[in-house]
């Protein structure tokens, strides 16, 4: 395909809870979409790396200025055969792998749209319903937490994400799972423990989660390594996978059981299927992680999870979970299962009167004439 023109837009989507985790606090979504065009048609992507540079390095006010200024003009007005080819393009530039998505994703969605072909179909995967899970992050108090996780269990969620940061961990997690013995729980750390806090793990060791998502610094795989081989609940990584090349590493080097794939976070759709493909060949779960995105980016986080070894229920919410009103249209609707339906009829788009309104800044960029 040739790409003629991309429209970038960072957007502030405001939640209705603020979302709290152990590197920070966001009362809104900032993300970037972009609309991509090629002859007759368009599509979008969506990559949200949040307001600051808390999760990891990108933002997305750094995600914006890479495409709008350096990025973008590199790629466009140029043909792309295949996902790989644009990936080959782009990688001049040095990581900022939310930046890169932004616009690989955009490869397939146009992709899509041309061939009349869903996302999930040209990944590879199945025209199958995605099962999801409940995550909550830091709550006012136990008793807020202990209620909503009653509301999850009572609507058969299969497990349930707890957010934990010091202060707020080992108490909760012993009330969640003495007062929910049956439920399956996992604990995402977001980089917030070192090694020195491995009395704190060891004495979570019997409570039965599923495994522990990022417990220690963001860019490490060894210390994970360490950590695993002295503690019996499994280890799972999600902020240090940036890349196919740092996952074969941690696959390497025994610092992991479970990987967490955010499209975003791995530098688009090409990477995330061979990161998938790789942890299978290795007898390792994968498991999709979505950043809070408008429907947009959600609905093809469900598309990504429709390949195989997709076997832990993903981080997929309906639109109503966390936005009063979807940026997008259709907005993301839980099926009564807590199942997500992949797309066989165009994904999400964003409505222009609600881009409009929650649009921070915007490019256009074509070819110099």
């Amino acid at each position: 395909m040739h790409i003629d023109r991309l429209d970038v837009y960072h957007v502030a989507m405001p939640l209705i809870y603020p979302w709290r985790t152990a590197y920070g606090e966001d009362a809104d979504i900032h993300s970037v979409l972009i609309k991509a065009t090629s002859g007759d048609y368009s599509a979008w992507s969506e990559s949200s790396p949040l307001y600051a540079p808390m999760y990891l390095p990108e933002s997305a006010g750094s995600v914006f200025y890479n495409v709008a200024e350096f990025m973008g003009q590199h790629v466009v007005g140029r043909e792309y055969e295949t996902a790989k080819d644009l990936n080959d393009r782009l990688d001049i530039f040095k990581g900022n792998s939310f930046a890169k998505a932004a616009i690989e994703i955009c490869w397939w969605t146009l992709q899509s749209s041309i061939t009349n072909t869903p996302v999930h179909r040209l990944l590879g995967g199945e025209t199958r319903n995605v099962q999801a899970g409940a995550d909550f992050g830091i709550q006012d108090s136990i008793d807020m937490l202990m209620g909503n996780i009653q509301k999850a269990v009572d609507s058969g969620f299969p497990r349930i994400k707890l957010k934990v940061r010091h202060g707020w961990d080992l108490e909760v997690l012993h009330a969640a799972t003495s007062t929910f013995p049956k439920m399956t729980f996992h604990i995402d750390c977001n980089s917030g423990y070192t090694l020195d806090d491995l009395p704190f793990f060891k004495a979570i060791d019997n409570l039965g989660l599923a495994f522990l998502e990022q417990p220690l610094h963001y860019t490490d795989v060894l210390d994970h390594a360490e950590l695993a081989r002295q503690i019996q609940t499994p280890v799972c990584l999600d902020e240090s996978i940036i890349s196919v090349k740092t996952a074969k590493q941690a696959i390497q080097v025994d610092a992991c059981s479970y990987i967490n794939i955010k499209p975003g976070r791995v530098g688009g759709l090409q990477n995330a299927l061979a990161i998938h493909n790789l942890a299978r060949d290795n007898g390792i779960p994968v498991w999709v992680g979505g950043m809070l995105e408008s429907a947009v980016g959600s609905a093809i986080c469900v598309e990504v999870a429709t390949l195989n070894n997709f076997t832990y229920p993903g981080d997929l919410f309906p639109s109503s979970r966390f936005y009063r009103q979807d940026l997008a249209n259709p907005p993301m609707e839980l099926n009564p299962d807590n199942t997500f339906t992949p797309s066989t009829k165009g994904l999400p788009e964003p409505d222009p009167s609600r881009l409009a309104k929650l649009t921070v800044n915007h490019k256009s960029i074509s070819p110099p004439t």
